[in-house]
């Protein structure tokens, strides 16, 4: 819809022409200044694998401005969008964008938001609408000022002298770094040297750098700041909070561990157990998973379990931020597993063993390309639809006995054709009596692979000697059909 595109016009960047497939892989968070002040806008992606993060999007921000491309209009990913920001109850702003085009009506738009109960101002409706194009900047000034006038309708404000509080908008393993969390201050200011505790991880802050890539000591409320210094990656969307010291951090998790493990316990005795003699008929597709960053990760984790089929089932025995490396390949070899990197790939010493043992390690850098490549793989499990094809018919004219042969049935066929790898259903009087595997066709005394209508044959059906004169024979092929997971 171009919400990337309009971004670079608000903060005159060029981020879009260095997107795969032109489309947002990740969360990106940016401060623009303003006449009206400083805004931070998170960019989420547009594809509709990535769901998660656009959810994980609305509960962090206080404004949602839902891009729409007039020429487009309302795309399954919209929809999403707005079931995501009504769930979260933020205030939404519609910008109607690509008005520049030739024969553009935005009111369609307009209409066709209403079915979602989102009217317009103009229409007596609550949801301010902004006609805008990213490309030329027109409509860009309103909108700014159209955020402006609802962050002071909405009175929001924050404390900067407050334990720092936020939430991670994405993380990823920095080679030279260690462990870089982009993070987005709600509350308080976030210094350096304070220690902070994210989910399962926690560590000093080492250093803070803006989104201009400059190295800061603070980081007041709204402020999207990349940080090092955690002992691991977190996940997108979990909360941060300051404690004293790396031993109240050990105190915390501990006893999140704890109420997780019995959570878990709790979860399992309220599951009715099923015949434990009952064999498990799916196949399963082993996948190892790894991405540049959390919230990639999060995104694609999401999409393949969300594959249901009732003869299939994808597994992902592992999943994790970061090259591939040594062990993954080895988890891969025990577990019977399909690699795959999201942005990244195997290491110099991953390779080498990949190779040595003839395990794929598939790279992809478009979500839509990485998932219908394991539907792909997927599918390969799926037991083929066989699919029956009349081949031909013909009639019983004479029966004789050959040795080491057996009983021949001399016919003639009628329509369509017989062949020596075909089946044929033996009808007496309107009743099948029987279906075989055709073991011998013959014209005169020779072998023949097929003979077709008009002429006569000798045929002798795999198992079956009480064939007789007049009997009616139909001859069946079976052909095999490759199913696809949609």
């Amino acid at each position: 819809h171009g919400k990337t595109t309009l971004l670079d016009r608000i903060r005159s960047s060029n981020v879009a022409k260095g997107e795969a497939g032109g489309i947002t892989q990740h969360i990106g968070a940016y401060k623009v200044e303003t006449k009206n002040g400083p805004v931070v806008f998170l960019d989420t992606p547009g594809h509709a694998a990535f769901s998660a993060m656009r959810a994980r999007g609305a509960s962090v921000t206080d404004l949602i401005v839902l891009v729409v491309a007039a020429d487009d209009g309302i795309m399954p990913q919209t929809v999403e969008s707005i079931k995501h920001a009504q769930a979260a109850k933020v205030p939404m702003i519609v910008a109607v964008n690509k008005v520049d085009k030739p024969n553009i009506d935005p009111d369609r738009i307009r209409q066709e938001l209403t079915q979602y109960e989102i009217v317009p101002e103009e229409w007596g409706g609550e949801h301010m609408f902004v006609n805008i194009s990213g490309l030329t900047g027109q409509g860009v000034p309103e909108l700014l000022d159209s955020l402006a006038l609802q962050a002071e309708v909405l009175e929001l404000k924050a404390n900067p002298k407050k334990q720092a509080y936020g939430r991670v908008v994405e993380a990823r393993v920095d080679k030279g770094r260690g462990t870089i969390a982009t993070v987005l201050v709600q509350e308080g200011t976030l210094k350096v040297g304070d220690y902070m505790l994210v989910g399962q991880y926690h560590g000093k802050v080492k250093s803070l750098t803006d989104h201009l890539g400059k190295v800061i000591k603070s980081a007041g409320p709204s402020t999207p700041v990349e940080v090092s210094g955690l002992n691991g990656v977190p996940a997108a969307g979990e909360e941060f909070y300051l404690v004293k010291n790396e031993k109240d951090a050990k105190i915390v998790i501990a006893n999140r561990e704890q109420k997780a493990k019995e959570l878990q316990i709790l979860k399992a005795s309220t599951v009715t157990a099923g015949d434990p003699f009952k064999k498990e008929d799916k196949q399963i597709l082993n996948i190892m998973l790894k991405a540049d960053v959390s919230g990639s990760l999060e995104a694609i984790k999401a999409s393949l379990e969300g594959i249901n089929n009732d003869e299939v089932q994808i597994k992902i025995v592992t999943s994790s931020v970061g090259q591939i490396t040594e062990s993954d390949i080895m988890l891969a070899m025990t577990a019977n597993a399909k690699v795959i990197g999201f942005n990244v790939g195997p290491d110099s010493n991953a390779k080498k063993l990949a190779e040595q043992h003839h395990i794929n390690c598939y790279k992809y850098s478009i979500i839509y390309e990485l998932i219908d490549a394991v539907k792909d793989m997927l599918s390969g499990l799926l037991a083929p639809e066989i699919v029956e094809e009349i081949l031909g018919k013909a009639q019983v004219r004479a029966i004789f006995n050959i040795q080491k042969i057996g009983v021949i049935a001399g016919c003639m066929v009628t329509e369509g054709k017989a062949t020596r790898s075909c089946h044929a259903r033996v009808f007496r009087d309107g009743k099948q009596l029987v279906e075989g595997k055709i073991s011998t066709l013959k014209r005169f005394k020779d072998d023949v692979k097929e003979v077709t209508s008009g002429y006569e044959c000798g045929i002798c059906i795999d198992g079956y000697k009480e064939i007789m004169e007049n009997d009616n024979l139909v001859f069946i092929d079976y052909k095999e059909i490759r199913r696809k997971i949609d």
